[in-house]
């Protein structure tokens, strides 16, 4: 495959330039992609992100005629230009319904399952549009710092563009995201998590790498890279049959997906499709909670320190702009849960059959908070990745003896379950 800025470029894209988040709005060009933010202006205390802008007068609302299957270049008019050759049957996910028992709510909910992704998690919708951008820019290879989700996902779409990959990651990572790096051909360097921003500025300067992850210090992120996550948004209207919910419960780490899922309901109302849009809960772990911080001290942005969580995937010390402006569009809340009620949302949620990754059961997590604010209608909460993202050493188990009265000792002994009745 050839890297040039022209190879299958979409163009069927109605994007048009790339806007500021900040108080001024300022449009710019859709290229080169401002991927440290929109630039300073005087008085400003940090770089407000970006987001891509579109004619919306030109964009056939037949688009939403199609059926919500996977492959979210479907959805290209609203989407930045795209590479042809890297979509592998990103999106399309299914909606699950959560049984009243489980729910204890006679509120319909659902599981907007993002695990049934190529690799496993909702970070491919983004990683579409973020690789797309730098086989545009023609850019050498791409790096992001990431402990899991982000990285790999980007190691794949990096993959299928023929790109080489650098993924800055922890010292300590999952063994199965580094055998899923591994086999994208990707490249996993650990570094100390005070250097790894640094370091994607040096590897794009020094190297003509295209970063997918964040380079400031308040996270500005890639400006196409939300964009992938309107999907979600218009996929979920089409399987509410061209309705949406009361509200949509968002695991949260920086905000790109809250603000994609928001963005991409605010387009569906732009575009005469819906009157409303649904209200965007964010969930993050009680012992952070920089976007909930952010909301509570009415700033755009907040730090806090980094206390323990299991909660790995929206761990986050720093909060991003589009976290507040999600939540401001829609009269959302900023919500936490602690380690222990995700622990029980993940069981909870494995009797229903679906197994989650532990940081994306904090959307169930959550709901008791939610069920408080007197919703009209259906609850949506996103399912981010599945549980065998969760880090997990092998177990020895001691071997059961041969005979079926073995067996059924120890099925008794372990899970009440009686082979013999």
């Amino acid at each position: 495959m050839t890297n040039t800025a022209e190879a299958g470029a979409d163009t069927q894209s109605r994007a048009i330039g790339q806007r500021s988040l900040g108080p001024d709005a300022t449009l710019h060009p859709l290229y080169p992609v401002f991927t440290s933010g929109a630039p300073l202006r005087s008085q400003q205390r940090w770089n407000y992100p970006l987001e891509v802008a579109f004619d919306y007068s030109g964009v056939d609302p037949s688009v939403f005629h199609q059926p919500p299957l996977a492959g979210i270049a479907r959805w290209a008019p609203l989407l930045p230009p795209l590479d042809p050759r890297l979509s592998f049957g990103e999106g399309g996910t299914p909606l699950i319904p959560i049984s009243t028992a489980a729910t204890a709510s006679e509120i319909p909910v659902f599981l907007k399952d993002e695990s049934r992704n190529p690799t496993w998690s909702h970070k491919d919708r983004l990683n579409l549009c973020t690789v797309s951008a730098a086989v545009r820019s023609g850019a050498k290879g791409v790096v992001v710092a990431s402990s899991g989700n982000h990285g790999v996902s980007t190691a794949a779409y990096a993959a299928r563009a023929n790109l080489p990959c650098v993924v800055l990651t922890p010292s300590e990572i999952s063994k199965t995201f580094l055998a899923m790096l591994r086999a994208y051909g990707a490249c996993p360097v650990p570094v100390e998590t005070a250097h790894r921003w640094p370091l994607v500025q040096a590897i794009c300067e020094r190297a003509g790498y295209h970063p997918t992850s964040n380079l400031t210090p308040f996270h500005t992120g890639h400006p196409f890279g939300p964009e992938g996550y309107k999907t979600i948004a218009y996929e979920i209207f089409l399987q509410f049959g061209r309705a949406v919910p009361a509200a949509v419960v968002v695991p949260t780490g920086y905000g790109e997906q809250l603000y994609g899922i928001s963005k991409g309901f605010k387009e569906l109302v732009t575009l005469g499709l819906c009157s409303n849009m649904p209200r965007m809960f964010s969930v993050e772990p009680a012992t952070r909670g920089p976007l909930h911080r952010a909301v509570q001290t009415h700033e755009p942005m907040a730090t806090v320190e980094a206390g323990e969580t299991r909660q790995y995937s929206i761990a986050c010390t720093a909060s991003g702009y589009r976290g507040v402006l999600a939540l401001e569009a829609s009269r959302g809340m900023a919500l936490t849960v602690d380690d222990a009620s995700v622990c029980a949302a993940q069981a909870t949620l494995g009797r229903q059959g679906i197994w989650q990754e532990f940081s994306a059961c904090a959307a169930f997590a959550a709901l008791p908070q939610i069920l408080t604010q007197n919703l009209s209608g259906p609850i949506v909460l996103i399912g981010t990745s599945g549980g065998f993202k969760d880090p997990i050493e092998a177990e020895t188990l001691p071997v059961v003896g041969p005979g079926f009265e073995h067996v059924a000792d120890y099925v008794r002994q372990k899970s009440g379950i009686d082979l013999r009745s």
